[in-house]
């Protein structure tokens, strides 16, 4: 797969077929999108477009002091539609100026002109271009004018209800790690490096990784004990993750987000890893002693070997 970080980077192609959005968290109904473009681009013996936009559209029009909770970065959602089979990754920046375009003038100078195009694939709730004027209908229309091809795929639905962004959002928000899984088609992840910490779980017995976010925009599930599949390099193993503000002990409030490596004794810090959430296992509790702490990790530690069984299947 290719990447332009802007158009003029990509050749003019009007046998292009392109979809258009946004594709955070690259979820079941996005990906039925992007296999449709990548399916009928190869029927047309033509390219596939992903075209998106960065920062988050929702960052520069909504309301100052939003806070984005990314369900995806670019890199993420950039190799994500590599793996689905996309020939090209078309970034544009979204600014302010460009979040005034109109719909019409958007897919004339980017699409129609920039890239060319005779296919464009889109949701079933498809809006684009200034005051969310673009429809699916107008869409259409304009295809009839340019002479390109709109398909239009319907809601793609689980459990009866449409799959969206801020469901998945709403899911994590709650803990609930393998129902956002199910709606994603993988599990949750995260990535950061590891850096140093207080060493009080090697104190308790359970030395832990803590872990810098790549992404402070990054949405991190509440607050809690997982069970986990950690990426360190090549290597994968199950792990302990803690998210919270550490309440037993002297806490600043702040929340952390550290993983406990099972069968684990390496120096990592310093190095990348990835976090992939697998299940709650338990709230984040306040413990009058230390001892008890250790005694409530114990049973989590007997939970994760349960577990390990249960997802020994998983990538």
């Amino acid at each position: 797969m290719k990447l332009a970080r802007q158009i003029k980077e990509i050749p003019f192609n009007k046998n292009s077929t392109i979809t258009v959005g946004t594709f955070d968290g690259v979820h079941l109904a996005h990906q039925k999108i992007i296999k449709e473009v990548v399916v009928l681009a190869r029927k047309r013996n033509g390219r596939s477009v992903v075209v998106t936009f960065e920062p988050h559209p929702r960052e520069v029009v909504a309301n100052a002091g939003t806070k984005m909770q990314l369900l995806t970065t670019l890199q993420e959602r950039e190799e994500l539609c590599e793996q689905l089979g996309i020939d090209w990754f078309v970034v544009i920046e979204f600014d302010k100026a460009f979040s005034n375009l109109s719909f019409r003038d958007f897919y004339v100078t980017y699409l129609i002109g920039g890239i060319g195009m005779n296919l464009v694939v889109e949701g079933y709730d498809h809006h684009w271009g200034r005051n969310r004027e673009g429809t699916i209908e107008s869409l259409m229309q304009l295809g009839k004018e340019f002479e390109f091809d709109v398909v239009n795929i319907e809601p793609f639905t689980y459990g009866g209800n449409p799959i969206n962004s801020s469901v998945i959002r709403n899911e994590l928000n709650r803990g609930m790690v393998e129902d956002a899984a199910k709606l994603l088609g993988r599990p949750y992840v995260l990535r950061g490096k590891v850096v140093a910490g207080d060493r009080r779980g090697r104190l308790l017995g359970y030395p832990t990784a803590n872990i810098e976010l790549d992404s402070q925009k990054k949405l991190v599930p509440s607050n809690g004990i997982y069970f986990v599949k950690v990426d360190v390099g090549a290597d994968k193993y199950f792990g302990m993750a803690s998210i919270g503000v550490r309440p037993t002990f002297q806490s600043t409030g702040k929340r952390t987000i550290e993983v406990n490596i099972l069968d684990f004794d390496k120096d990592i810090y310093g190095y990348d890893i990835q976090i992939n959430f697998l299940r709650k296992m338990r709230n984040e509790f306040k413990f009058d002693s230390a001892e008890q702490l250790i005694q409530q990790m114990h049973k989590d530690k007997e939970l994760s070997s349960i577990l390990q069984h249960e997802f020994k299947n998983i990538e």
